[in-house]
């Protein structure tokens, strides 16, 4: 018996029979297309992934930063600061560099730089007189970014 539409009506068991063979090849046919749309193509070539490995360091107040108090002297400082950042960026290794906000922490500034190892970043770093001075304190930190734009290996190209 089929129930519709509040009637009962008698089907014989070769309709049953033919519904049923109908709905299963209905079924199998979406099964099959579903499974056909959810197969990765193998031959498909793989996107690789663009990242590459900087070096963040991250610049502190250090404990001379109070101490040293001439005004002379900390320009001095501070222009052989900004004279070393150019130089490292024609070289084409510092990538990015600036300064912080007011914050929480004794955070005062930050480069990216393009060199292969933690002890070539510090070695770098070690060349800034605020940081030889002590005026400034560093971490660094391993930063990995797409090299694009800013950070395009090699020397930046002149315009």
């Amino acid at each position: 018996m089929y129930i519709g539409r509040n009637h009962l009506i008698d089907t014989d068991e070769k309709t049953k029979n033919n519904m049923k063979n109908i709905f299963l090849l209905i079924s199998s046919f979406i099964l099959v297309n579903i499974s056909a749309f959810c197969q990765k193509d193998s031959t498909a070539k793989k996107a690789e992934p663009n990242i590459k490995q900087f070096w963040m360091i991250i610049l502190k107040t250090g404990p001379m930063d109070k101490e040293i108090k001439d005004s002379i002297e900390r320009s001095k400082l501070f222009a052989g600061h900004f004279c070393n950042m150019e130089k490292l960026h024609n070289e084409g290794i510092l990538k990015v560099a600036g300064p912080f906000g007011k914050n929480d922490f004794t955070w005062r500034g930050l480069f990216i730089l393009d060199c292969k190892t933690k002890e070539e970043a510090e070695d770098l770093v070690k060349t800034d007189p605020t940081v030889k001075s002590g005026v400034f304190i560093y971490d660094i930190v391993p930063w990995y970014g797409e090299p694009s734009g800013s950070f395009v290996p090699g020397k930046p190209q002149k315009e």
